[in-house]
């Protein structure tokens, strides 16, 4: 050990890196001699790189790699990932690169510690645009090689055992991220035991005084139920032993951040945590399984609708039982967990479970199939995620997969998260069926695409052409995909729409300077000038109102080398055309709400594109002195679709009123959108209504009907 001592030069802080590296020698002892060997090598180079640094606690820091080591040996994980995990803060916290990795090890090992070192250098406008880009990165490193989250949930795992040397404010902040990401990562990956782990030392670091009265409350709870759970195993294992079945059975009982939870999701009291203690039976087969499941039936009352089948249908993540809530001696509950020794080896262990059975690079690269499907989303999340935050809001969203199981129309299981909606099993079949929806049936009946599926029903897609994903569709969808898709989908709609709407105004303001045949060369020359990457982005630009066409065109004749002034037309330039379809980018105001019919002008607002208000709009005030905002627009002909109008009206408060308005406004073709009904005093109310109507006209046909109802006293259309 003379490296350690040679680089450590605090003869105590060299005694603890030592017991340190025995350790993690004594953990790795399952390893190959050639592995062994590189793991010996690992550990002395990186003493050298860390040299004197020092954790919060005052440890020499290099013993925080060789303990997240050791965590990675007690999962019996292969060397490579173990000489890894020894210099996985090399790269972020020394000079070492990753080329002398690669030199001094290999490239196997330098890619996993590069997967597992944060950013250092990211362009970022924020802390938390940085952390979410360093866990887009970790993420894509996970996807090439699963060790490298492995290696992040163990020095995660060890960073909260030794969490207590931290000031506060650091400690909760890492104690929400642990259980916001890596704690539901562990549980997607099946590692049942860790994520538990981690969910009671992010609980603890959070919430001490509450931890302290939850293990309080579940002492005491043992000291009045120990006996009655003894009854109730003495009961269950002379049952079995008369079956003949040859069973392993332990109790258990449930961790307390899981009890917290369920009596904060809930609003519950400790005492009414039905599943707080348990008995977990391993039985040799499945066919035994479903056995001991009956013979517990038949022992202790179950209770209704508390029974789950995960061996029939496994959790995404792949876990396998049998769970069932019985109600025992006294009216205790209690559950009971059927499963084989090999499911709950990967209940416990999850992914890590297969290194037991394989080796070297083969067990390098097999994973569960539920493991690579989820990987495969996370590639598919990163596509189309717009920005780094976009991609870790869709993998917190992925993590928490409580589900429910729905049918094809040609009987295929779909497995979605709890709260999942048509839309999201359209996504969940294919892209394509997703983009085209319009409509569901819910058991053969028309329902709401926003409704809330249930376990068991079948599900039908009814598509359109003509259809494309709605932006209020991110209101209610829930699958991290569905989500992605529809943000991808209205990007590129958007992108799509505002380089149309921009070459419009452009080719306007090019008219209006008698510019034509102008080279392809100057155009992007020109969008080059102005630090734009293409002459199409210079027109998305204009379609978002962040450029006007006008100074675009001039800077076009500049770089042409003509001159604005003697190439100046007096020509005025004609109204831009509203089709009302131009949905992304061009939006109409809803302080005043034009219609068809209405004298509309147009505004540029950045990011937005042309807002559309009525002429009359007490709103415009504030663009009357930026004439370079404003945009002469009219209404195109032949528009065929219903546009939100707003009025407002006063009536006599009588039962039955509004039921006669709404039945007169449907009358007349038109559907009522929103409304607010105000009370002014005992005998007058004021109601706001938003109705679809055609064009002006129809607005005022449904105004006169109105105006002539005897219990209408005023109804009137704001203006802004």
């Amino acid at each position: 050990m003379a490296v350690v001592e040679e680089h450590l030069a605090d003869g105590e802080l060299a005694a603890v890196t030592v017991r340190a590296i025995a350790h993690l020698t004594e953990s790795a002892g399952y390893l190959p001699a050639h592995e062994a060997e590189t793991l010996q090598r690992a550990c002395f180079f990186a003493v050298r790189a860390h040299g004197e640094q020092k954790r919060s606690s005052g440890e020499p820091y290099v013993t925080h790699p060789l303990a997240v080591a050791a965590i990675l040996a007690s999962w019996r994980l292969d060397g490579h990932t173990l000489s890894a995990a020894v210099l996985h803060d090399c790269l972020e916290d020394t000079a070492v690169t990753k080329k002398t990795l690669v030199n001094q090890f290999d490239s196997e090992v330098a890619d996993l510690v590069d997967g597992v070192t944060k950013l250092s250098q990211i362009n970022a406008k924020n802390k938390a645009e940085a952390q979410a880009e360093n866990f887009r990165r970790m993420m894509l490193a996970v996807v090439k090689d699963i060790r490298v989250i492995l290696i992040k949930l163990a020095d995660r795992l060890h960073n909260m055992e030794t969490i207590d040397a931290l000031p506060a404010p650091r400690r909760h902040r890492i104690a929400r991220e642990t259980l916001s990401i890596y704690a539901p990562i562990a549980n997607r990956l099946g590692m049942h035991a860790l994520r538990m782990r981690l969910e009671e030392l992010a609980f603890a670091a959070l919430y001490p005084m509450r931890t302290r009265a939850l293990r309080q409350a579940l002492d005491k709870a043992h000291g009045t139920k120990n006996e009655i759970m003894r009854r109730v195993q003495n009961v269950l294992q002379e049952r079995f032993a008369e079956a003949g079945l040859q069973v392993e059975l332990s109790g258990r009982e449930k961790h307390l951040y899981s009890i917290y939870r369920k009596m904060k999701e809930k609003n519950i009291r400790f005492n009414e945590v039905h599943d707080v203690f348990a008995f977990r039976i391993l039985a040799p087969t499945i066919d035994a399984c479903y056995r001991v499941l009956g013979i517990c039936h038949m022992a202790y009352r179950p209770v209704p609708g508390r029974f789950k089948d995960y061996i029939a249908i496994p959790k995404a993540n792949g876990y396998q039982s049998l769970h069932t809530i019985l109600s025992g001696v006294q009216g205790v509950f209690f559950e009971v967990q059927i499963r084989t020794p090999e499911m709950d080896l990967a209940a416990e262990g999850g992914i890590c479970a297969h290194w037991r059975y394989k080796e070297g690079e083969e067990a390098a690269m097999a994973m569960p199939q539920r493991t690579r499907e989820w990987l495969h989303n996370i590639v598919d999340m990163q596509l189309h995620a717009g920005t780094p935050q976009d991609f870790l809001e869709s993998v917190k969203i992925d993590l928490f997969p409580d589900e429910l199981y729905v049918f094809t129309p040609k009987g295929g299981i779909l497995r979605l998260p709890q709260g999942a909606t048509p839309v999201d099993f359209a996504y969940a079949v294919h892209t394509a069926l997703g983009n085209a929806c319009v409509a569901a049936k819910i058991d053969h009946r028309l329902a709401p695409l926003n409704t809330p599926l249930e376990s068991g029903q079948t599900v039908e897609i009814i598509t359109s052409s003509n259809g494309y994903p709605n932006p209020s569709w991110l209101n209610f969808v829930v699958t991290a995909r569905a989500r992605a898709k529809i943000r991808h989908h209205l990007r590129t709609l958007r992108a799509a729409e505002a380089q149309e709407l921009g070459g419009r105004l452009a080719t306007r303001a090019f008219d209006s300077l008698d510019l034509s045949d102008i080279p392809p060369a100057v155009l992007e020359a020109t969008a080059a000038q102005m630090g734009y990457p293409s002459w199409e982005a210079v027109l998305q630009a204009i379609g978002l109102g962040e450029t006007m066409a006008p100074l675009v065109a001039r800077r076009v004749m500049e770089v042409g080398g003509r001159s604005p002034a003697q190439d100046m037309h007096p020509a005025a330039e004609g109204p831009l055309g509203i089709r009302g379809t131009e949905g992304m980018v061009v939006t109409f105001a809803k302080c005043c709400r034009p219609i068809p019919g209405d004298s509309i002008v147009g505004t540029f607002t950045k990011g937005k594109g042309i807002v559309i208000h009525t002429a009359q709009c007490r709103n415009l005030g504030e663009f009357r002195r930026q004439p370079e905002r404003w945009i002469e627009v009219s209404w195109e002909g032949g528009l065929h679709r219903d546009f939100p109008a707003e009025l407002r009206l006063e009536a006599i408060n009588r039962r039955g009123v509004l039921a006669q308005l709404a039945a007169e406004i449907s009358h007349l073709g038109s559907n009522i959108e929103h409304m607010v009904v105000e009370e002014r005093d005992e005998q007058i109310s004021a109601m706001d209504f938003v109705l679809c109507v055609r064009d002006r006209v129809h607005l005022a046909r449904i105004i006169k009907r109105l105006r002539a109802q005897p219990t209408v006293l005023r109804v009137m259309r704001p203006r802004g």
